[in-house]
């Protein structure tokens, strides 16, 4: 999922219409970004899908390229994700998962993360995203949360590695409210948080981050995420062998209780 492109597919279906209606009209992205009043950059952008057409944009190509309303009604039902194209299907099953689990030792996962947080995690991408496109992310993250607060309520732990709690993404005020953050959702009787203590020596899933899934058919689903995409685990029984690694990393991290003190001591002490 990584080609920093940010569109659904109705988004790249748009920009595959727009850009059948400006090669008819023989028009180069820069001569209809002139002819509209948008730069060459953002008439490839929406053309791409990476980027959602605004400002007038489309009814103006609509009248600049004699679409005849084809690109007005078309925009009429774009609706347009900042999600990479990678985790779409992730956050499709997400949203309707009767249980989530998460292993993570990057950064505090997704769903938990503050609007400061996420804001500074995007801000860090490489290359860097625009504000539009950072501000969108994190609208995106921030609609996540309302699956912990889902009915009926899905069962969800996360085990962090104590690196994660303790890198200052955003310096200690923007760290300390996404601790307080953790805090108040671990209050959830659904959702339990723990850590994972510096001093072991080893523990059930070094090999990375995983996300475990149940869906509302009671299918056990696996998504694994690296540094340039991420896939679902399609084998059986490897999908078997990292949920039983899972069971056995929360046996191995602290308890819940006291993750949670620990957590409170490190957000005090900023």
């Amino acid at each position: 999922m990584h080609s920093g492109e940010q569109g659904s597919g109705n988004a790249e279906m748009f920009g595959t219409l727009l850009r059948f209606y400006r090669e008819r009209a023989e028009l180069s992205q820069e001569a209809l970004g002139a002819k509209i009043g948008f730069s060459k950059s953002q008439v490839a952008m929406v053309e791409r899908g990476a980027r959602p057409p605004k400002g007038g944009f489309i009814t103006a190509a609509d009248a600049a390229l004699g679409a005849q309303g084809a690109l007005e009604a078309a925009g009429a039902k774009l609706r347009f994700s900042y999600l990479p194209a990678w985790t779409e299907e992730y956050a499709e099953h997400e949203a309707t998962a009767v249980a989530l689990h998460n292993y993570e030792n990057r950064v505090i996962p997704g769903i938990l993360q503050t609007s400061d947080y996420a804001g500074h995690v995007f801000s860090c991408h490489c290359p860097p995203l625009d504000d539009e496109e950072i501000e969108g992310r994190v609208r995106t993250r921030l609609a996540r949360h309302e699956i912990l607060r889902r009915r009926p309520a899905p069962i969800v732990s996360f085990v962090l590695e104590q690196s994660v709690l303790t890198r200052p993404i955003g310096g200690e005020h923007v760290l300390k409210e996404q601790l307080d953050h953790l805090l108040d959702v671990a209050r959830l009787r659904h959702v339990d948080i723990q850590v994972m203590p510096p001093t072991r020596r080893t523990h059930a899933a070094l090999n990375g981050p995983m996300f475990l899934l149940e869906t509302p058919a009671h299918e056990q689903l696996v998504y694994v995420e690296g540094q340039d995409g991420g896939n679902f685990v399609s084998d059986q029984a490897r999908r078997s062998h990292l949920f039983t690694r899972y069971s056995l990393l929360r046996a191995q991290a602290h308890t819940p209780e006291d993750s949670l003190k620990l957590i409170r001591d490190i957000a005090e002490a900023l």
